[in-house]
């Protein structure tokens, strides 16, 4: 499997000195939650980047990210919710519980080439707004090169190639929710996090006792920007305050 993010416009033995990096590229997106856009190194989401955002049950994965659906759409961004395990009568209960306002778009696809299709077409209606896809979460959703409908750890590479593909393509964000195994890691291959351009972890403080009960988020990988930061959380009803952090990055 190999990821289409190449640039036939550049030739093959250009001096690097040579390479102009587009503006676009050079751009940040400020999501407006303080926190997280300092895990990603203090200045937010990079064009084209995807973004694997894995946790453990409960710790509020889709919390956070229906926070940052909020917020990024406040600040004029065009942001799409796709809920694959979720019913929408759930995330909507879930939005008014955390007295989010904003109004971003949702919806429920687990197909990717369909959920794509749809993509362009908000794009098309958004046009100079940046764009940023959530996915809740890869391990539900289909590449639909089978008609069986059976979920494996090949269907979440191949859908996760189809999505990163894209975002290079058109340059659009995508922040991933992803799902651990029993022993707390992420589920699947390490192909996953090599096809990503960053990898953030949620988890509960089981051990200080000081932080007893606080949310973890760490940035394992990051390209660019600082990896290695640690910020611990209080989960509340209406959302996420931040207690404490330390950056070994």
């Amino acid at each position: 499997m190999k990821l289409a993010v190449r640039n036939d416009a550049i030739t093959f033995g250009t001096n690097i000195l040579d390479i102009e990096v587009p503006a676009a590229l050079r751009r940040r997106i400020k999501t407006g939650v303080t926190f997280f856009d300092d895990a990603l190194g203090g200045k937010g989401l990079t064009p084209s980047a995807v973004t694997y955002f894995c946790g453990t049950p409960g710790s509020g994965k889709t919390t956070m990210m229906l926070t940052l659906a909020n917020s990024l759409t406040r600040k004029g961004a065009i942001v799409l919710f796709n809920t694959a395990e979720e019913s929408l009568y759930q995330i909507r209960m879930t939005t008014e519980r955390l007295k989010l306002r904003s109004g971003f778009i949702a919806g429920q696809e687990t197909n990717v080439p369909k959920l794509l299709t749809q993509c362009d077409q908000l794009r098309a209606a958004n046009p100079g707004k940046d764009f940023i896809l959530i996915i809740d979460s890869l391990q539900c959703m289909d590449d639909g090169k089978f008609n069986s409908g059976r979920i494996t750890t090949a269907t979440a590479e191949r859908s996760l190639h189809l999505i990163t593909n894209y975002c290079k393509e058109h340059l659009v964000n995508a922040i991933i929710i992803g799902q651990v195994n029993k022993s707390g890691k992420m589920a699947g291959t390490n192909k996953l996090k090599h096809m990503v351009d960053a990898m953030m972890h949620l988890d509960v403080e089981r051990k200080d006792q000081d932080l007893f009960g606080c949310r973890v988020l760490t940035t394992e990988k990051n390209r660019f920007g600082g990896a290695g930061h640690i910020f611990y959380l209080n989960l509340r009803a209406n959302g996420f305050q931040e207690v404490a952090r330390v950056s070994v990055g």
